[in-house]
C-alpha cells in the first residue's frame, strides 16, 4: 500500500491510498473463508459450499469490507507517523473517491480529504491587561447571609395577619366576570408565597389581611406564571386559557418564617461543634467563606473575558467547507445544510477555542495527570457531601466513588473539562496583569448575566 500527501492549500489536503492485489487479496482470501464456514446452501454440507459460489455471492461485499479496513489503516497510520495534526477524520472527496473496478478487481485507488490544524499563535503575556472584579463583602452582604443561614435553619409558625414575607394558605374559588361564584368552577386549596409576588398593588392589598379573609385576585399575579400558575389551581397548563382570570381567595391559614436564634446550637450545626463560639467569629466565618466563593466567580468572570478576547484577536483559518461536509457526514441522524450553516459559528468559535487551549498547554507545558484528575473528582464529592451537610467517607471509600465516576465516559469528560478549566483559569491569573476592582454585590450578579 502506498499513500501520498497533496496539499491544496494551507487548510486542506488530499490522501491518496494505492492498494495493490498483494495487499487485499490474501485478507480477502481469509474473510470468504470465513464466509464459508457459516452459510448454508441447499445441496452441500456446511463449509463444504464450493469457493466459486461464495466468491459469486458474497465477493463484492467482502472485498469492499477489506478494503475499507485496509484503507482506514493505512490513513490513520500515515497521518500518525507523518505526525499531521488533522480536524475532525479524514472524509471521502466529493469527486472520484474511487479508481477501480470491483467487478474486475485489480488496483485500486482511493482520494480522502483531511482538514489541516492551523498554526495558533496566542498574543498573552505580563503586558496583557485585564480587569478582575471582585465582590465587595461589606457588612450587609454579611448580615443577609446571616439572615439567610437563621431562615434556613428556622421553623413556621402561625400568625394572625399577612407580613410581606409569610405563606399564606388558600382557597381559590373560580368566578364569573361579574365576580360572582362561577357554577362548577375551580375550587382548590393552595399556598401563596408573599415575598415572591411581584405585583406591588396586589402584595399591598394582602398584606394586613387576617385568617378568614376574601379578597379577588388575577392567579397569575400570585405565582409565577405557566406551570406555577396551573399548578396552583390544581388543574394543566393548557387549561389556563380556558379558565376566568378572576379568583376568589379566601385566607384559611397564615405561616411565618421564624429565624433560628444565633446561638451555640445553630453555630454547630452550620459549621461543627465548636468551630464558631461567638457572633463576632461567626461574621468572620461568614465573611471568609463569601470571600472564597466570590473567588471562584470571579475566576469565571475573567477567564471568560479573555476567552472572548483571544477568540477575537487571534488569527486562524478554519477549513470551514471542509469542517461542515464532516460535521454532515459523521452526524448519526441526517442535517439539513441550513442547519449546518445557522449553527456552524458556534461550532466554529467552540472549536477556535479547543486549539487556543490546546496551544497554551502546549507551549506552556500544562499537563493533566489521571492521579490529578482522581483527586480533583474526590474534591467534587467532598464539597457535594458538604453541601448537603454531610460528612465526606473514608479516603478508600471516596477513592472508590470517584473510581465509579470516571469509569462513566460522560462523566469522565465533563471533569477533565472542568479540571482543564481550573488550570488554564490559574494560567491566565499568574501570567495578565490584572486590575482589581470591587463592586457591589448586585452590580457583580448584573455583570456576571451579561457576560
Amino acid at each position: 500500500m502506498i499513500v501520498t500527501r497533496e496539499d491544496v492549500n494551507a487548510t486542506n489536503a488530499i490522501l491518496k491510498v494505492q492498494i495493490s492485489p498483494a495487499d487485499y487479496q490474501p485478507k480477502l482470501k481469509a474473510t470468504l473463508e470465513k464466509h464459508r464456514k457459516t452459510i448454508k446452501m441447499p445441496g452441500f454440507r456446511p463449509g463444504n459450499v464450493p469457493m466459486s459460489l461464495i466468491e459469486k455471492q458474497h465477493g463484492r461485499s467482502a472485498l469492499a469490507e477489506v478494503l475499507n479496513k485496509l484503507v482506514n489503516d493505512s490513513l490513520y497510520s500515515f497521518i500518525s507517523e507523518n505526525k499531521i495534526e488533522v480536524l475532525g477524520n479524514p472524509i471521502p472527496t466529493e469527486n472520484d473517491h474511487v479508481k477501480g473496478d470491483f467487478s474486475k478487481p485489480t488496483d485500486f485507488e482511493f482520494h480522502y480529504e483531511i482538514g489541516l490544524t492551523p498554526e495558533v499563535n496566542i498574543q498573552l503575556s505580563d503586558k496583557s491587561k485585564y480587569e478582575y472584579v471582585k465582590v465587595k463583602v461589606d457588612d450587609a452582604l454579611v448580615s443577609k447571609q446571616i439572615e439567610d443561614l437563621r431562615r434556613r435553619y428556622g421553623k413556621l409558625i402561625g400568625a394572625d395577619v399577612v407580613s410581606e414575607s409569610d405563606l399564606v394558605l388558600a382557597q381559590f374559588v373560580e368566578l364569573n366576570n361579574d365576580e360572582s361564584i362561577k357554577e362548577g368552577g375551580i375550587l382548590h386549596s393552595s399556598t401563596i408565597s408573599v415575598e415572591f409576588i411581584e405585583d406591588a398593588k396586589v402584595k399591598k392589598a394582602i398584606i394586613g389581611k387576617k385568617i378568614g379573609d376574601k379578597l379577588v385576585v388575577t392567579p397569575a399575579s400570585v405565582s409565577r406564571g405557566g406551570k406555577d400558575t396551573a399548578a396552583m389551581l390544581g388543574i394543566k397548563e393548557d387549561e389556563l386559557a380556558t379558565i376566568c382570570d378572576k379568583f376568589q381567595i379566601t385566607i384559611n391559614e397564615i405561616k411565618r418564617m421564624e429565624l433560628a436564634e444565633l446561638s451555640q446550637e445553630l453555630f454547630d450545626r452550620l459549621f461543627g461543634p465548636g468551630a464558631v463560639t461567638s457572633e463576632a467569629q461567626l461574621k468572620e466565618k461568614i465573611t471568609s467563606d463569601l470571600q472564597n466563593m466570590f473567588v471562584n466567580d470571579s475566576d469565571r468572570l475573567l477567564a471568560k473575558t479573555i476567552f472572548e478576547d483571544l477568540i477575537e484577536k487571534t488569527k486562524m483559518n478554519l477549513p470551514d467547507a471542509f469542517l461542515k461536509r464532516w460535521i454532515r457526514l459523521s452526524n448519526e441522524k441526517p442535517i439539513l445544510p441550513e442547519q449546518i450553516e445557522a449553527e456552524y459559528d458556534g461550532y466554529s468559535k467552540s472549536l477556535k477555542w479547543q486549539l487556543i487551549q490546546g496551544s497554551i498547554f502546549k507551549t506552556n507545558g500544562l499537563t493533566i495527570e489521571n492521579q490529578e484528575i482522581i483527586e480533583f473528582t474526590k474534591g467534587l464529592l467532598i464539597s457535594n457531601f458538604a453541601q448537603y451537610g454531610m460528612p465526606a467517607p473514608e479516603d478508600k471509600e471516596l477513592t472508590e466513588t470517584a473510581m465509579g465516576l470516571l469509569a462513566k465516559k460522560e462523566e469522565a469528560n465533563r471533569i477533565v473539562e472542568m479540571l482543564a478549566d481550573q488550570k488554564i483559569t490559574q494560567f491566565f491569573k499568574s501570567t495578565v496583569k490584572l486590575n482589581e476592582k470591587e463592586i457591589s454585590y448586585d452590580a457583580f450578579i448584573e455583570l456576571a448575566g451579561k457576560n
